[in-house]
């Protein structure tokens, strides 16, 4: 079905003020969960809500939770997301970073226990409103490993998302690299396990380490495992991705010590830099532009799928393609939200009528 993204918005209010948030936190939670789905990563939109309600009855997300400051020494702040909406706590930590990388030029901004952050790419977008430059390493714990490590037959890792932004100039938007470390998110897998299609093949593997395209390995007991993108590469950053966001945290990382109580929590790591304290901005404005051009213009080869474009506009052309003419939801995602709905008192017909 398609819906519009108004209707969806209001879907989404509708639910999670039901599950016990204030209107000011469903609206974050709404508004984050509308722009993933808006810019094509379904995996982080409004499929995530019946995960979402599981962990609050489980009393593993606690709604109206701000995010707590832990320690500022200046240019370093360290905030704890005390088990409250990642979308939310993980918001008002990079406000903060971002006040603090205006006033001192850098900022190292270290966030842990935060429920599911969702789509990283939207804190990029925070820095680049704010015309930082912002790196972004994140891993996750309290859950069970579902990404192999290279040349391994198992899991041992999660999706441990990355993210660069770098503000636009006159000429070019701003560049925006938002990615898992496997070859695929795991809600990616889900969405399309939901709407009965395979995943490309050499993504993942079963549960006794063959290949596969079956996303249901991943939803089964014993569960198989996606792959890193890049071999040895991707398994590299994912592993520092522990190690930053894991480690100098304090949030912990996915060694078998720590929790797995199936819970979604993420700990971040966030560089911030204020470009105007390093170089001429009309010299970096003309060094970014020329950069875009020279690559842009180079003659697509013989097996492309599509034209050459950097990193944020694909997200741009689908916002733009489903503001106007609405956003898919398979079947199975749209039953899971009736049931999620009733779980907190919403009735399939109050969600319908809203559709």
């Amino acid at each position: 079905m398609i819906i519009n993204s108004q209707n969806l918005h209001r879907i989404m209010l509708k639910i999670i003020t039901a599950a016990g948030s204030s209107a000011e936190e469903a609206q974050i939670v709404a508004d984050h969960l509308l722009r993933a789905n808006l810019t094509g990563h379904d995996s982080h939109g409004i499929g995530m809500l019946p995960t979402y309600l599981r962990s609050i009855a489980e009393k593993l997300l606690i709604p109206n939770t701000p995010v707590k400051a832990v320690s500022d020494s200046g240019s370093i702040l360290i905030f704890d997301g005390q088990f409250g909406y990642g979308q939310r706590v993980a918001r008002e930590a990079m406000e903060q970073a971002i006040s603090s990388c205006q006033k001192n030029g850098l900022a190292l901004m270290a966030l842990r226990n935060a429920h599911h952050i969702g789509r990283v790419g939207s804190y990029g977008e925070q820095s680049i409103a704010a015309g930082l430059i912002s790196l972004h390493f994140v891993n996750v714990t309290h859950h069970t490993p579902v990404v192999s490590v290279y040349n391994g037959a198992d899991a041992r890792l999660l999706t441990n998302p990355i993210c660069f932004a770098m503000p636009k100039t006159e000429k070019n938007p701003a560049v925006l690299l938002d990615m898992a470390t496997s070859k695929i998110a795991l809600g990616k897998a889900r969405v399309a396990m939901n709407s009965g299609k395979s995943t490309p093949e050499g993504t993942l593997l079963d549960s006794q380490g063959n290949p596969t395209n079956d996303p249901g390995v991943l939803f089964s007991d014993p569960t198989g495992a996606i792959k890193p993108f890049g071999e040895y590469k991707g398994f590299g950053i994912a592993f520092f991705c522990e190690l930053l966001a894991g480690v100098l945290t304090g949030g912990g990382t996915i060694q078998p010590e720590n929790p797995r109580d199936g819970s979604i929590i993420n700990n971040m790591i966030t560089i911030m830099i204020d470009p105007q304290r390093l170089v001429d901005q009309d010299w970096l404005h003309h060094e970014v532009d020329a950069l875009t051009s020279y690559a842009l213009e180079s003659p697509q080869s013989s097996d492309a799928d599509s034209d050459i474009m950097l990193a944020g506009e694909p997200e741009r052309r689908n916002t733009a393609r489903r503001l106007k003419s609405g956003i898919p939801v398979d079947p199975n995602t749209w039953q899971e939200l009736l049931d999620a709905g009733t779980s907190v008192g919403v009735t399939p017909e109050t969600l319908n009528q809203l559709r």
